[in-house]
């Protein structure tokens, strides 16, 4: 029996390879003893394993799938409950052993056989949990099935359908109410209402009360109606917010940086991201949320003033950077599934060699431009981004959740504070103490700054904007061990 769990399992079941091992004997027998049949049952017992094998292979059974997740989206570390449905499409077979395909940080691949017991109309129902602790899109299945023939002695594996993408968003921290847009109430509640110069199109009637001046007399609507009405002009602005979500790889690569689990990114090896990353990652989402809930309309975009989400793959609207109500929040967590950091990455190790190199650059430039195929950043906090900003210019906040910046690239966004209401940034890095120069460019500049780490719990770092800005807020270990925030 031993002998025989060391045997291939991928052709032929311990029965068959046990009958090829009998046909195999009895034929050494027939030869040594001279038995015709000894011959014929060897013959047999060696021919039927073969045709079982070429059999199953041949005339594959057929099946249907049906997937369902639930909840679809999941927001990571949140369980969803898979509703796995199989049925046979093509003539039977023996008895079929089924798995279900998943990423390695799912756990074990679940295991059933088909049909189940409680099967109806020849469909077999399965249920099983899923969790991740990463947000991203993750294949789920394919289900491989093990057909043997009627016999049990030949095995094929072969999938059965092509899987389905699970999306994982990351999950939302409740933040603190903070005194986000000043004249418009706290947390933006309350929607301005302002009386407009009525026109033709924009212009609301009611019936004529004792009091109303004739001046207000819509003496068209009066025709229609048969009796005196009066305009009624009253427009209602929904608040708005602005959040710059910075996702370029020199802002949040270097020596934190990693890859995720997930279908492959631009890469091919999974999402690029880093941990300071995956802090703004949530925090995007948490202030999304936030500020969703009190009614706010949401414009999100790049550092260069792009859709934030116009490279992310799991974008259900990747062109768009406008968001508002229940469908735009959870558009935004779809997009921030799978967004990743994009353009060229530099790291700390090499930090003297692009110094070198730009001081080369920079002779080179002097002397006749740059060397063909340079590899470039693509634009920050440039023209584009003000353009964008001031098209909305005092509707409401602006939020930058940024990476590392320099002291120049602050120095272009410190501008950016004059286009919102209040101008908030947080800035997600390894180490704070070496942003204070940078804090200081944006806070003269009508910015409240803070500088955290990814291990900062992002409800201390939100409910600074309330205090004082030159009063540093409690430190994260306070909340959440070894965390820390500048200011």
């Amino acid at each position: 029996m031993a002998f025989l769990d060391k045997l291939p399992r991928h052709l032929f079941t311990r029965r068959g390879w046990g009958m090829l091992a009998a046909g195999a004997f009895a034929l050494a027998a027939a030869q040594v003893m001279g038995r015709r049949d000894l011959l014929t049952l060897a013959l047999l017992l060696l021919v039927l394993p073969l045709v079982s094998l070429a059999g199953i292979r041949l005339v594959k059974p057929k099946f249907r799938v049906y997937r369902e997740f639930n909840p679809s989206p999941v927001e990571t570390s949140a369980p969803t409950i898979v509703h796995l449905a199989v049925g046979r499409t093509g003539p039977g077979t023996g008895q079929v052993i089924m798995e279900e395909r998943l990423p390695p940080h799912f756990g074990q691949a679940p295991a059933f056989r088909f049909p189940s017991r409680s099967a109806t109309g020849g469909t077999s129902r399965y249920e099983y949990h899923l969790t991740s602790g990463y947000r991203g899109l993750f294949r789920i299945g394919p289900v491989t099935a093990e057909f043997t023939d009627p016999f049990g002695l030949s095995l094929h594996r072969q999938a059965i359908d092509d899987g389905d993408i699970l999306t994982v968003t990351p999950a939302a921290v409740v933040l603190p109410a903070t005194a986000l847009d000043g004249a418009r109430g706290n947390d933006g509640v309350t929607a301005t209402r302002t009386r407009a110069n009525p026109s033709d199109d924009d212009v609301m009637t009611r019936e004529y009360r004792h009091g109303d001046p004739m001046r207000r007399v819509h003496w068209a609507a009066t025709a229609r109606h048969g009796e005196l009405m009066v305009r009624q002009e009253e427009s209602v602005t929904t608040p708005e917010a602005t959040i710059i979500l910075d996702h370029r790889s020199a802002a949040f690569g270097g020596p934190s940086g990693m890859t995720m689990p997930g279908l492959p990114g631009r890469h091919g090896h999974g999402l690029a991201t880093s941990e300071t990353f995956e802090w703004s990652v949530v925090a995007a989402m948490s202030v999304s949320a936030h500020l969703a809930e009190r009614n706010y309309s949401l414009r999100i975009l790049d550092a260069g003033g792009n859709p934030a989400f116009l490279h992310s793959p799991s974008s259900p609207e990747p062109g768009a950077d406008e968001f508002s109500g229940t469908s735009g929040l959870q558009s935004i967590a779809e997009s921030l599934a799978a967004v990743h950091l994009s353009g060229p990455s530099h790291t700390r190790r090499d930090t003297a060699a692009r110094d070198a190199q730009g001081r080369s650059s920079r002779r080179r430039a002097a002397g006749g431009g740059q060397p063909p195929g340079a590899d470039q950043e693509p634009p920050a906090f440039d023209d584009h981004l003000m353009d964008k900003l001031g098209a909305h210019r005092m509707r409401g906040p602006l939020i930058a959740v940024l990476g590392r910046i320099s002291a120049e690239e602050a120095t272009a966004l410190a501008p950016a504070a004059a286009y919102g209401t209040n101008a908030f940034a947080l800035l997600a890095v390894d180490k704070p103490a070496d942003f204070h120069g940078v804090l200081d460019v944006l806070q003269q500049n009508g910015w409240r700054a803070a500088a955290v780490t990814p291990r900062t719990a992002l409800a201390a770092a939100w409910g600074q904007f309330d205090e004082d800005p030159a009063v540093p807020v409690a430190p994260a270990s306070e909340v959440r061990r070894g965390a820390g925030v500048a200011t």
